[in-house]
């Protein structure tokens, strides 16, 4: 069936519930399991979406191996599809509009009201809380709750999503391509385009050419920066990484990374933006820093040490986190499908699809480094 038609009538309808697909994580380190579940219909300001596909993110990972998100829970974050219904209230998003869903936020904290929703009061409630804004459940097993994640919980067949979730995009874009841009795409790219805004002729480093390391190579090169250095320690995706605008590539495992950066960078990088959480990584984007750099870091990085004076304070250098690219999805989102469309960021070349029935197989390549970005296809 095509994207337009609406699928609700091919499901049992049980008072204002409705039976979906969904893949379900009962325990810590768990495959999933496709199963039958209840989803309610939405309530005000929320909307009812089919979903296409949806990306499989290093989050997601993480949510199902190291409980993020109460058990059992239906995971899922990067969701794309199409919209079936509207609860009262949703203005901005209509039945039969493409939709990508993005994190959740309250709208009404200091910080969600200055532009910057992903370091809302609220983020860890709302996303990893596993209950929507008004501590109910939508999701049900045979009685028994179901924790949502990102608000959202796109590993099924349909997902409810609060309308500050769901971001319209042009029909004229293959839907199943657009999860990704959720979430780890839109991470990679407003980082650079959003918070760190390189100025042009100036040098950037970007620690590991994953998604989200990608992604800002492909933001760097719109930006017009002089030097786009890509580390990793796979040469297969350095070599993605040039062609998709680096200008110089590392092998961690080739000499020192930093002294390299410094000679290609004269001096050393005026922006560095960590991926990989790995503490070594992250003190050399640090070191590889010239004075007054910036380094962001995006990976989630256990505790490590940090010598403040040498490493930061004494060459006035900065490191900053960066959730979710600073970015406002409604905004920036569009935006990036406009410069897909453009050719000047061509994300599709980190894709690889899976069905449903293989999302298993999906994260084991993402963790085997198989596949750059697995988007998984629920519905056709």
């Amino acid at each position: 069936m095509g994207y337009h038609q609406a699928l609700l009538t091919n499901h049992e309808r049980s008072g204002t519930k409705v039976k979906i697909k969904a893949a379900i994580t009962y325990s810590q380190e768990e495959e999933f399991k496709i199963e039958e579940v209840e989803l309610s219909e939405p309530k005000a300001n929320e909307v009812l979406v089919k979903i296409v596909a949806s990306g499989v993110c290093h989050t997601d990972a993480v949510a199902r191996d190291a409980g993020l998100t109460p058990y059992p829970v239906v995971l899922g974050h990067e969701g794309a599809g199409i919209v079936e219904k509207t609860g009262t209230g949703v203005k901005t998003v209509r039945p039969g509009d493409h939709v990508v869903l993005s994190f959740a936020y309250c709208g009404r904290c200091e910080n969600c009201l200055t532009g910057h929703p992903t370091v809302c009061t609220d983020f860890n409630e709302l996303n990893f809380g596993g209950k929507m804004d008004d501590q109910t459940h939508r999701l049900q097993k045979e009685g028994n709750n179901l924790s949502t994640f990102f608000g959202q919980s796109s590993f099924g067949t349909y997902a409810v999503a609060n309308e500050r979730n769901v971001v319209k995009v042009d029909k004229d874009v293959d839907l199943a391509l657009l999860g990704p841009l959720g979430c780890g795409i839109q991470t990679g790219s407003g980082t650079v385009l959003n918070h760190l805004k390189p100025e042009f002729g100036t040098s950037i480093v970007i620690y590991g050419a994953g998604a989200v390391g990608l992604s800002a190579v492909m933001a760097a090169k719109i930006t017009g920066c002089k030097h786009i250095i890509a580390t990793d320690l796979h040469d297969s995706r350095l070599q993605l990484a040039r062609e998709l605008g680096a200008t110089h590539v590392i092998n961690g495992r080739d000499g020192n990374v930093v002294e390299q950066i410094k000679k290609i960078t004269n001096g050393g990088a005026h922006y560095g933006i960590e991926t990989t959480g790995v503490p070594p990584v992250v003190r050399q984007g640090l070191q590889a820093l010239r004075p007054l750099g910036k380094l962001a870091i995006v990976g989630v990085t256990p505790e490590m040490s940090i010598h403040v004076h040498e490493e930061i304070m004494a060459e006035g250098k900065t490191m900053v986190g960066v959730i979710e690219g600073d970015a406002v999805p409604q905004v920036f989102i569009p935006e990036l499908v406009d410069y897909y469309k453009q050719g000047l960021f061509p994300f599709d070349r980190l894709v690889k699809f899976y069905e449903f029935n293989e999302i298993n197989k999906a994260f084991q390549d993402s963790k085997n480094g198989t596949a750059i970005k697995p988007i998984v296809k629920i519905s056709s």
